[in-house]
């Protein structure tokens, strides 16, 4: 299944055919549930799951360090669950009709059941590792769902007032994003190692890349490609990624202050958001924002070097190059 979906990632998904098809299976056992409400409503979410890149960067990073076993497939299912949870919970804020192309949980079941849902994935994630005594890997995992709910609110105040800083675009997305990889890697390597220093440095490996794949999220709003957002979206939300950050810190003081106008004020009109995507590719707002993400790719690769599994190595490598390159 997963070659047929996601050529691009065969290698990764050839090292980790044994372990994909387990954590498959123990995942659905993880998310059973006896009522019958909910029970139907985590098959409706286990079968439209997307690119499972999360648990194949616990499952490699585990790889890398030791040999994958319980604990790893308790990892991995945690991750997703954590994940999913965040998925869930994003649609009810954001009003979404739509998750990965098909009706999103909450266009199906509303407000009330989707939050229930999210909380239940929560706590079926922190039982799946108290019950089996992984209180380290649920310490790594915690921060990760502390740092997501940060970042998420941090970009509400600073969508206000429209934040021009770099670095705080960075901490929201260190938070709101690379956060969760970071810790999934981390929690991995730590489930196979049990070495804090491997956990470590796998953890700023995930946290380069989740760097690198949320800048990338952020370019597809200025491209064309069918993404599962609409281009300009961004900008009617009035969250200011990486492009139109460069591009107002970098423009004449007239044009700056039109843009911001167009921001504050026409984000809803098709033509204005279409005119501030042309500035900002004008400016090299998205050739800056490019390079920027080439430089965490190139960090978080750079870190793998420090490990002897060539094999194992070269499967994260196609998964951390797949961020980058996706068109999707």
């Amino acid at each position: 299944m997963f070659a047929v979906l996601f050529p691009i990632m065969k290698l990764s998904q050839a090292i980790l055919h044994d372990e994909l098809a387990a954590f498959d299976k123990k995942f659905r056992e993880a998310v059973k549930s006896q009522v019958p409400l909910l029970d139907r409503i985590m098959r409706f979410i286990v079968n439209r799951k997307g690119k499972q890149l999360r648990p194949m960067f616990v499952l490699l990073s585990a790889k890398l360090c030791g040999p994958v076993n319980e604990s790893t497939y308790r990892t991995a299912s945690l991750v997703e669950l954590l994940h999913t949870a965040s998925l869930v919970h994003d649609d009810v804020v954001d009003e979404s009709p739509e998750r990965r192309g098909f009706f999103s949980t909450y266009a199906l079941w509303k407000s009330k059941v989707s939050v229930l849902v999210g909380d239940y994935l929560l706590a079926k994630g922190m039982l799946l590792s108290l019950d089996n005594d992984d209180y380290r890997i649920l310490q790594i995992l915690s921060r990760a769902v502390k740092q997501m709910s940060e970042g998420e609110l941090l970009q509400m105040e600073k969508s206000r007032t429209l934040n021009l800083r770099e670095d705080i675009y960075f901490e929201i997305i260190t938070n709101k994003t690379a956060s969760l990889l970071a810790s999934a890697c981390s929690a991995g390597a730590y489930s196979s190692s049990q070495n804090e220093t491997i956990a470590e440095k796998m953890r700023l490996f995930g946290e380069k890349t989740g760097i690198a794949f949320q800048i990338k999220d952020d370019l597809f709003d200025y491209g064309n490609e069918a993404v599962g957002k609409p281009t300009g979206n961004d900008i009617k939300e009035k969250k200011l990624t990486l492009p139109l950050i460069y591009t107002l810190n970098n423009a004449d003081k007239t044009t700056r202050r039109h843009l911001i106008r167009i921001i504050k004020n026409e984000n809803r009109n098709p033509v204005k958001v279409q005119e501030v995507i042309n500035t900002v590719k004008e400016a090299g707002g998205i050739h800056y924002a490019e390079q920027k993400m080439m430089q965490y790719r190139d960090d978080a690769l750079a870190i793998l070097n420090d490990f002897d599994n060539q094999e194992v190595r070269n499967g994260l490598e196609e998964l951390v190059r797949f961020t980058t390159d996706r068109k999707f």
